[in-house]
């Protein structure tokens, strides 16, 4: 097990003060062009990532000479393939293992929804390939997540069209999940520019689950997911029993609503948890009920 994560991603600060961080406006409108600061990769495996000039993790499909090259950038189902090349346009065939795996794969609708997280198998051509099924049309970013044997840790993001019905989705703020009879609960509060413990309990049936499973090296796989950008982030937690306690370390310099996504195994079945949650001055998004309603007819 590793000792407590730390969470950095540096960029332009993003301030979210209206409803619809992961609804509309992300869903249906191309992404928000972040201004170049000092980045992090999001997998920070021990400590900070010492910081490299620009973008946030996973907004750009090319960083340090390393290039995310999908076969399509259409899915209509079946296999989703792709090639890393590198500095010399060559594709890339040597990679470590990084959490057990030598490719993560992140995948997920650009208003927060139909979450993935999948690890291809690579050809001896460099391609990797795996199968992916997202059944609700609308556009996806994809995450390639991966260490380069020789070079630094990388994550880079393609958009990705799936077509079909697209009815976006706006996330209410959110700190308990409910997944095929499991219970998660997020502790904490994400605090700009500060070190935040964040835990997640789980429970079963009423019951703390105290077996987990290790899942890619550790008892939880956290990702997060800044509104209005998807920048990535993307953690392990810090040394801890099987349950029903899973700790972390995040630390995100900007305000924002994030969505954050855990990954856990019980019973030999890995299940994701979703949560929605502001940072400490962060507007959160708004209730449509609450609203005041207009007795006009709306227009057609």
């Amino acid at each position: 097990m590793r000792p407590a994560v730390t969470l950095t991603v540096y960029g332009a600060a993003l301030v979210l003060v209206t409803a619809g961080a992961f609804g509309v406006g992300s869903a249906v409108g191309p992404p928000v062009a972040a201004a170049p600061a000092a980045a992090a990769h999001g997998d920070v495996h021990g400590g900070t990532v010492t910081e490299a000039p620009g973008l946030p993790a996973g907004l750009a499909r090319t960083e340090h000479g390393y290039t995310l090259d999908p076969a399509a950038t259409t899915h209509t189902g079946g296999p989703f393939a792709f090639r890393i090349t590198g500095p010399d346009g060559a594709p890339v065939t040597a990679f470590d293992v990084e959490h057990e795996k030598r490719m993560h794969l992140v995948v997920v609708r650009r208003d927060g929804t139909g979450f993935r997280h999948v690890h291809p198998e690579m050809a001896a051509d460099g391609t990797w390939s795996v199968p992916l099924d997202l059944p609700e049309g609308g556009s996806y970013r994809a995450f390639a997540d991966f260490a380069p044997t020789g070079g630094e840790p990388v994550t880079l993001g393609v958009d990705v069209a799936v077509p079909g019905t697209f009815t976006p989705v706006e996330h209410a703020p959110s700190r308990t999940a409910e997944v095929d009879g499991y219970t998660v609960t997020l502790d904490g509060e994400l605090t700009a520019g500060r070190a935040s413990p964040v835990t997640l309990t789980v429970n079963r049936d009423g019951a703390p689950v105290t077996d987990l499973d290790p899942y890619l090296g550790a008892y939880g796989h956290l990702v997060a997911l800044r509104g209005g950008d998807l920048a990535y982030l993307h953690v392990h937690p810090a040394d801890g029993p099987a349950g029903p306690a899973i700790g972390f370390v995040a630390e995100v310099p900007s305000e924002a609503v994030y969505r954050l996504f855990l990954d856990f195994s019980h019973g030999g079945v890995v299940r994701t948890a979703e949560f929605t949650v502001p940072t400490s001055g962060a507007a959160a998004p708004v209730d449509p009920e609450l609203l005041p309603h207009s007795h006009e007819e709306a227009p057609r």
